[in-house]
């Protein structure tokens, strides 16, 4: 059995004031649930004070990227282990604006897992096609090019602490969402792609979230799908209103 796991991705969002208002709010609504995995991702300013207000709370952090080296001459980045140190428990790897945007290669994506990894972080490692794919039919070549890339040289072991993220990039922040089935038709072809990779245990025991426009609305038909095991949620989750009611959606749900 899998656990459901709901994360919320900040993103450039937020100051430190704002992040305090939002987690305090957060925690009235969702502090005694357990059913579920809950991870706050906020920006690396406001992390430290996130995790004070997190002691308490069933809530994990979560950071949003991280450099692979542990310390040196890279302006703006942060390390593992500097993750670690101010007690997040996650990190986003790979996310498709950081491909997008700041030139995030499979090949990065995989020396940063390891780096995570290392330290004992859990990585959430994103995956997922453009519009322009999907309606060429390249969906299941993307997704094998960009799994097979990222989680490169990696040991059963080692898998079996990664979370996946499934992003369909035309879904995101654009208030179209992939349909359950269309989600669970992609879901059930990485889980295929791992036990080819690795094993079918290992296939079965790896929680792949869907992200993409998800909302309360949505939730439990997502969710309900066999191979989805959460979802990574972006604006939905930078109200406390509309991320606690995906978290108690989610809650409805047996796996």
């Amino acid at each position: 059995m899998r656990k459901i796991i709901i994360a919320g991705n900040w993103k450039m969002n937020k100051t430190a004031l704002e992040a305090i208002e939002l987690i305090t709010a957060l925690k009235r609504e969702v502090n005694d649930i357990d059913k579920v995995d809950v991870v706050v991702c906020p920006t690396a300013i406001a992390l430290a004070d996130v995790e004070d207000l997190l002691q308490d709370s069933h809530i994990g952090l979560g950071a949003q990227n991280l450099h692979w080296e542990d310390s040196g001459a890279f302006t703006g980045e942060i390390s593992a282990s500097m993750i670690k140190s101010i007690g997040a428990r996650y990190v986003i790897i790979g996310h498709s604006e950081r491909r997008q945007f700041f030139g995030e290669t499979n090949e990065t994506v995989n020396k940063k897992i390891k780096a995570a990894l290392k330290e004992d972080l859990k990585p959430i490692v994103c995956v997922g096609e453009v519009l322009e794919e999907r309606e060429a039919g390249k969906t299941f070549d993307v997704i094998k090019e960009q799994c097979e890339g990222s989680l490169a040289n990696l040991t059963n072991e080692e898998m079996g602490k990664i979370i996946l993220a499934y992003e369909p990039v035309w879904a995101i922040g654009t208030g179209k969402t992939a349909s359950p089935d269309q989600a669970q038709e992609v879901h059930q072809y990485i889980r295929e792609l791992l036990t080819k990779l690795f094993s079918e245990e290992l296939a079965q025991s790896v929680r792949i979230q869907y992200g993409g426009s998800v909302k309360q609305e949505n939730t439990a038909d997502l969710m309900s799908q066999p191979d989805i095991d959460g979802a990574l949620v972006g604006g939905a989750s930078l109200e406390s209103d509309s991320f606690a009611g995906i978290i108690k959606a989610s809650c409805t749900i047996s796996k």
